[in-house]
């Protein structure tokens, strides 16, 4: 548990994580999940609960256990005169057996950067220095605080493929991110938080998978359609939803009778159904039934 003067960050929340596994922590602004990293990586102490990573009490930072992490805070965690390459050996220069640097900011595309003070980086060269210096030490277990915010996808895919090798290799890897298509091609598992408690875990294809008979059928049409009127011309139990302007969603048993009924009804409000499919819910979908659509601060 983690209070912040009447603000409870932190609650009850019960974390695990296996060797070369890729745990994903999603959750709106504010839920926890930062506190969470600062938390396990010795940054912040807990108010109350036990915390061990890797076996160990992380509390105060202890030097052992430092030597065998790596960590992607947000805000990049670098001195801002100081250059990037200058910045990555001289975190390589703490580690037992680092690895190469050079090599490091090659494969990470940072080469020309290599001479550039941090301060007059991109954010995305930022961000791809921060994860060179949670790596070069060769960490058992790496922790990522938004590792893409602010990469192209170019630079986006370069880290996927950095994590999938991380996983390869036996290394364990809990992320934070916004991004649902990231946790969902990254992680083995998911843990979503909200108000710094747990509100759903497992898997990407469990949480996203539809109970009982359940289905999702999706199409396009003007924007604006009576969504309740919709789900009354169904067999009761079904429900319906514009999610974003002319985009629509209806939840329940999607066979041929419910399909035809919702293009006949469609056509009856002089509208084309388009771009129809049926799909299961995605893992946007659940993070926004989970923790609300409204817009956080």
């Amino acid at each position: 548990m983690k209070r912040f003067g009447a603000t409870t960050a932190v609650a009850g929340l019960d974390l695990t994580l296996d060797r070369g596994a890729v745990l994903a922590l999603l959750g709106p602004n504010g839920a926890g999940k930062t506190t969470t990293v600062e938390i396990c990586t010795g940054f912040q102490d807990a108010d109350a609960g036990e915390v061990r990573v890797l076996g160990e009490d992380p509390s105060g930072g202890p030097d052992g256990l430092r030597a065998r992490i790596g960590v992607m805070p947000q805000g990049g965690g670098a001195y801002p005169g100081v250059k990037a390459g200058e910045m990555l050996r001289l975190v390589a220069a703490c580690a037992a057996h680092p690895l190469d640097p050079d090599w490091l900011i090659g494969v990470l595309g940072l080469d020309s950067a290599a001479r550039t003070p941090y301060k007059r980086l991109s954010g995305g060269q930022q961000q791809r220095l921060a994860l060179a210096c949670a790596l070069v030490g060769r960490p058992e277990l790496v922790f990522l605080d938004e590792p893409t915010a602010g990469m192209d996808p170019q630079a986006r895919r370069l880290v996927w493929d950095l994590v999938a090798a991380l996983r390869r290799d036996g290394v364990a890897v809990l992320l934070t991110t916004h991004l649902m298509e990231e946790a969902e091609a990254l992680a083995d598992q998911v843990v979503i938080v909200d108000h710094g408690a747990v509100v759903a875990a497992g898997t990407p294809a469990e949480l996203t998978t539809s109970t009982g008979d359940e289905q999702e059928l999706r199409f396009r049409a003007r924007t604006g359609m009576d969504v309740t009127a919709l789900a009354a011309a169904l067999p009761p139990g079904y429900r319906a939803a514009e999610t974003v302007a002319g985009r629509y969603v209806v939840r329940g048993r999607i066979d041929p009778q419910v399909l035809s009924a919702i293009t006949g009804w469609c056509a009856g409000q002089g509208a084309l159904a388009d771009d129809v499919q049926v799909a299961r819910r995605s893992l946007e979908d659940v993070f926004l039934d989970l923790t609300g659509r409204e817009l956080r601060s």
